[in-house]
Parts: C-alpha cells; sequence; structure tokens
C-alpha cells in the first residue's frame, strides 16, 4: 500500500490547526446564549468578552512571527498548542465576565503565533507554485471551525450545557498537540517519510535566519497590513455576531439562527477554496503577481462590497443570508493572495512579515466586536454594523494596489531598497 506523502502529512496537520483554532476562539459566539444569561450580560460586554482574545493576540503576531523563524515552527506550535488547549477549558470553568476575560486572555496569547509558525513552516514544506493553495486551503479549514461551530455548540448546549462545549475542544486541541509532536520535522530532509520527489520542488533549505531588519521590514509590510486590517473588520464582525445577529434581528430559535449562521461560514469555506486555486493559477498562466496578488484581492474586496449592500436596504431573512454568505465568500477569497504575499516579498523572515501582515486582522478583532456591539446596543439596529464593513472593504480595494507583493524585500544598510523578480 503507498504511503502518504510526508508534505501531504504536515498540510493535513496544518489544515487541522486551523480547524481547531477557529473552533476555539468562535464557540465563544454561539456559547454566549447560555453565559451571557447565566451571569447577566449585556451585548456590549459580550462583545468584551468575544474582542478580549484579540489583546494578546495582537501583540503575539510580530513576536511569535519571530520565534518561530528563529526557533522553529514545531517547538512555537507545541508551546502554542498547550496554552490555547488550557484556556479553552478554563473558559468552561468561568465563574463570571472576570474570569471569562481571564480566559479569553489567555486564549490570545496561546494563538497568537500559530498563524505566523504554519507560516513558516509552509515555506519550507510547500512548493512556491502551490503557496496560495496552501494558505487558501488552511483557511478553508479555519472557515468549517466556523461552519460547524454554531450547530455543533448548540447540539453540546443543548445535551450538556455551554460549559461542556468548551471542555471538548480543549481535549481536541490535547489531541493535536500530541500528533504534532511525533509527525512533523523543522527541516523536511530529516523526515523518515520524505522522498527525493518531494525534496526536488520544495524550496532550498535556508541557513539560520539573518537577523530581522525591523524597520525596513515593518514599512514595507505596512500597506499589506492595513489592507488585512479591512478585511479583518469583516471577518470578526461575522464571527462574532452573525449567530447572534440571526437569533435577534428576526427572532428566530437557536437552532434555526446556528443553521443560517453555518450557511454563511459555509461559504467562505468555499471562498478560501477557491481563491487559494485562482491566485496560484493566475500566476502561473501569466507570471504576474501584480495581477495574481494585488488586483485579485481588489477584485474580491469590491465584489463583497457589492454582495453586502442591499442589507442597508431591506429586512428579508432570506435575502439576508444570501447577502452574507456572497459576502463572506468574496471576503475569504482574498485569503490565499494575501497570506502567499509575506512569503513572495520576504521569504527569509515569512514567519515574522505575516506576523507583521496579522495585526491588522488581529487590531480588527479588538474594535470590530466591542464598536459592533455597541452599535447595536445603542440604535437597536443590527444591520448598522455593516456599513463599517462596506467603507473598510473600499478602503482595501484602492490599498490592494500598494501591497507590490512583485518587489522582493531586500534589505540593506542604507533606506529600504526592493528588487523585481519572479519570487525566490
Amino acid at each position: 500500500m503507498k504511503l502518504v506523502r510526508a508534505t501531504s502529512v504536515v498540510l493535513v496537520m496544518l489544515c487541522l490547526m486551523y480547524f481547531i483554532t477557529y473552533l476555539d476562539r468562535v464557540n465563544v459566539s454561539t456559547a454566549a446564549a447560555g453565559f451571557s444569561k447565566e451571569f447577566g450580560l449585556n451585548r456590549t460586554e459580550i462583545g468584551l468578552v468575544f474582542s478580549a482574545f484579540a489583546y494578546p493576540y495582537l501583540v503575539f503576531q510580530i513576536i511569535g512571527g519571530w520565534v518561530s523563524d528563529r526557533f522553529g515552527a514545531r517547538r512555537t506550535l507545541l508551546a502554542c498548542g498547550l496554552l490555547w488547549a488550557v484556556a479553552t477549558i478554563l473558559t468552561g470553568a468561568a465563574g463570571g465576565l472576570i474570569s471569562l476575560l481571564a480566559a479569553r486572555l489567555l486564549l490570545g496569547f496561546g494563538e497568537g503565533a500559530t498563524f505566523p509558525a504554519a507560516t513558516s513552516a509552509m515555506s519550507r514544506w510547500v512548493a512556491r507554485e502551490k503557496r496560495g493553495f496552501a494558505q487558501g486551503l488552511t483557511h478553508a479549514c479555519a472557515r468549517i471551525g466556523n461552519a460547524v461551530a454554531p450547530a455543533a455548540i448548540v447540539f453540546v448546549m443543548a445535551t450538556h450545557g455551554w460549559r461542556a462545549s468548551f471542555y471538548i475542544c480543549g481535549a481536541l486541541s490535547l489531541v493535536w498537540v500530541v500528533i504534532w509532536s511525533v509527525t512533523f520535522t523543522e527541516d523536511p530532509k530529516a523526515h523518515p517519510r520524505i522522498t527525493p520527489d518531494e525534496l526536488a520542488v520544495l524550496p532550498a533549505p535556508k541557513q539560520k535566519a539573518p537577523p530581522v531588519p525591523w524597520g525596513q521590514l515593518f514599512k514595507r509590510m505596512l500597506p499589506v497590513t492595513v489592507v488585512y486590517f479591512c478585511y479583518g473588520w469583516t471577518l470578526w464582525l461575522f464571527l462574532s455576531w452573525i449567530p447572534q445577529y440571526f437569533l435577534h434581528s428576526y427572532s428566530l430559535n437557536l437552532k434555526k439562527s446556528a443553521v443560517f449562521a453555518s450557511a454563511v461560514f459555509f461559504a467562505g469555506v468555499l471562498g478560501d477554496t477557491l481563491g487559494g486555486v485562482v491566485t496560484d493559477k493566475l500566476y502561473k498562466k501569466t507570471g504576474s503577481l501584480k495581477l495574481a496578488r494585488s488586483w485579485m484581492v481588489a477584485v474580491c474586496m469590491m465584489l463583497t462590497v457589492v454582495s453586502l449592500m442591499p442589507l442597508l436596504f431591506t429586512h428579508d431573512v432570506d435575502i439576508s443570508v444570501i447577502c452574507l454568505a456572497a459576502g463572506f465568500f468574496f471576503a475569504e477569497m482574498t485569503i490565499g493572495p494575501m497570506w502567499a504575499v509575506p512569503m513572495d516579498v520576504a521569504p527569509e523572515h515569512s514567519g515574522t512579515a505575516s506576523g507583521m501582515m496579522n495585526t491588522g486582522s488581529a487590531l480588527a478583532a479588538i474594535l470590530s466586536p466591542v464598536i459592533s456591539g455597541y452599535v447595536i446596543d445603542r440604535f437597536g439596529n443590527w444591520e448598522l454594523p455593516f456599513i463599517g464593513s462596506i467603507v473598510l472593504m473600499g478602503v482595501g480595494v484602492v490599498l490592494a494596489f500598494r501591497m507590490q507583493p512583485e518587489s522582493r524585500f531586500v534589505s540593506t544598510s542604507a533606506p529600504e531598497t526592493v528588487s523585481k523578480r519572479s519570487p525566490a
């Protein structure tokens, strides 16, 4: 019997990690129907619980990216996995608002370095022409976590209560940590099941990572970070409030609102997967990173704006499901090209560069849930928060052309210079 390729095993493990981390971070959106009633929380306080995760998550994006570049993705993700598993279990054991906030803060510490570390691993384990596909596929698995969470958490809550949902998710995380420890090696050549054919298409192994030119790299990645903030605002609005949106805006029961929320999130699964495939095919066909990354991101963001506009002029549950699913689909199509950009621009510092980019989404994760919750409390209108998404996605359309993925970052002792080239 033919053994599964080592590169496929690594990609599957990263897909599982993305699935579990998003299951662990968004289960709170559905479980809020249980703990908000038990603890007597208003929507602004619920928004604080949602966003508490993002404060340490923001801080540890760049730090975690540097750690993974410096010490390796294997050790980084083992430590992170243990932290986020414990945090998830502690969320289920919370006794009130303060302990909920503390557990969510710890979750942010645990998950802060995960995506930069995964990108660092991919830079060694994924062939250059498949970077977009790998990023799209792993993020699609994250969206499967989003899609599964509402229905799964409702089922567990109905039979065992909201606390049990966190205990189960924490146990899944611990299982992943054990399997990761025995299936991943930092250097592909050291893997016992790697084949010569696989090694032939992987990037040439790099020596010890050079010192990070922090100022120059931050300046180079700033436009990418801002574009990702624009995307992240919509992402965290959806992840935090979509289950509650259907529950309260249309006065649906918990089960039906979970079904509608899952439908919206499954559209994101398709968007992530298709976006990764399309960006790689565009690059392979045209040889233009500007077309495959910047133009694709701009077009998808514009289609997101068009999809969300009807929400401001009508209040019909069927139209809302269609608009939200379409908006999330096109927003998620940007993921493959966006996460390929750090590997295109700064392959020697891909973990750090992707961490810088993801600080944009992490900052949005702090602001979007709380501001949206406040707007809903203040005006009693569940459609108003989508105005922020429409405006910021429009800004992202313009700024996408400032990312310049076709220009590779080159560190110098003088002010930053870049060179036009095909990606390394």
